[in-house]
């Protein structure tokens, strides 16, 4: 099994443009493997206890905190966010629920232009607010009338990280850190808006601003974007950097439910499969499918069986962690890209996905991942 998996790793580094790779497997409970592959730098190898930023993984943190306030009796799923911001557009048709689950509507500000490209391709290491993703989010129209459609919006998980602060009263990395982080078992992942990440750092490269500045594809435009300003992610107090045990830890923590009732857990893993359609007036409605579900705050990934992840990427590094229940096997991954990676738009290729895929069929073969057709 791990010399199929080593197989895979070595291949995808010889001829799919990775550069390095962090993995962790384990199955029931036991460490299958960890290995790190690759280069973070020139002549610097990865290592197993490097740190890199989670991305989304903390998306899958705010809404089990969330959950566990659900829990707790202290807020209903239908509770209407007026409530905590009465003066935000449409918060008495918004719920809790909708912002968890991407439903709810907002423009999401992360694809905005003025962000991306004009002022993050400018200058990457500028600081962004939580008052700026907000003005970029409500200044274009509501894309469809609350929850009738599903769109993935960083905004909606904005909103959510300040009624939770509101909800705990505490700032939201505190309220995360004592009712999830801590329980799960987790000892790397901390919060931080500043580009520093904590030593070892696994460093990340980048051609996605290639286009901005009219460079040829053939010159492979490439800048280490390690130190890019991480402020635009997502909520201040989940822009979060990890380490691969706690990848894992968060994978069979979040993905068994181990913090929530059964009620609350049946409706974080939902992947509402049909739910949804593209719209001409909405960037990223989508129907959900077995490809990509999103229950409340988790990704699934159908297959015979059902995986539970999240998959960050951006800025030269791309991750899974994931969780096939049935199988209690857990797998998390980071890579980051070589030059030969990017096409002309700035994008990197998918085949990291594919890579999760394929190790995911070596340890489950009959539950394997499903990956789009064209995919890799």
């Amino acid at each position: 099994m791990q010399s199929r998996i080593n197989a895979l790793i070595r291949d995808a580094i010889a001829r799919h443009s990775i550069r390095a790779v962090i993995l962790q497997a384990t199955k029931n409970g036991r460490t299958i493997m960890t290995k790190a592959y690759g280069y973070s730098q020139t002549g610097v190898p990865a290592t197993t206890n490097m740190h890199f930023r989670n991305g989304a993984v903390a998306i899958s943190y705010m809404s089990t905190l969330l959950l566990r306030l659900v829990d707790e009796g202290k807020v209903k799923l239908d509770d209407k966010i007026s409530k905590w911001l009465p003066n935000l557009r449409d918060s008495n048709r918004v719920t809790l629920r909708m912002l968890a689950s991407m439903t709810a509507g907002y423009h999401d500000y992360e694809i905005d232009p003025a962000l991306i490209p004009d002022r993050l391709y400018n200058n990457p290491f500028v600081t962004i607010t939580t008052q700026y993703q907000l003005k970029l989010a409500l200044d274009e129209p509501q894309q469809f009338t609350p929850g009738t459609n599903f769109s993935y919006a960083h905004s909606n998980y904005v909103i959510l990280g300040l009624i939770l602060a509101k909800i705990t009263k505490l700032p939201l990395e505190v309220a995360l850190s004592r009712i999830v982080l801590r329980p799960l078992g987790l000892k790397n992942t901390v919060a931080s808006i500043k580009p520093p990440i904590p030593l070892p750092a696994l460093h990340a490269y980048s051609g996605e601003r290639a286009p901005f500045f009219n460079v040829p594809l053939k010159d492979h435009f490439f800048e280490d974007s390690t130190d890019w300003n991480p402020s635009w992610t997502l909520a201040h107090g989940a822009i979060e950097t990890t380490d691969i045990t706690d990848m894992t830890r968060t994978a069979i923590g979040i993905g068994s439910g181990s913090l929530l009732s059964r009620r609350s857990y049946r409706a974080q893993i939902d992947p509402h499969i049909g739910f949804g359609h593209p719209a001409p007036t909405c960037e990223r409605c989508m129907k959900l499918n077995r490809y990509y579900g999103y229950g409340i705050g988790l990704v699934t990934n159908g297959g015979r069986g059902q995986w539970l992840l999240q998959n960050p990427l951006f800025a030269g590094e791309a991750a899974v962690e994931s969780y096939l229940p049935s199988h209690r096997i857990s797998i998390a991954i980071v890579t980051t890209f070589k030059p030969t990676a990017y096409n002309a738009q700035g994008n990197p290729s998918p085949y990291w996905q594919v890579l999760w895929a394929k190790i995911g069929k070596v340890l489950a073969p009959r539950d394997a991942p499903a990956v789009p057709p064209g995919v890799g």
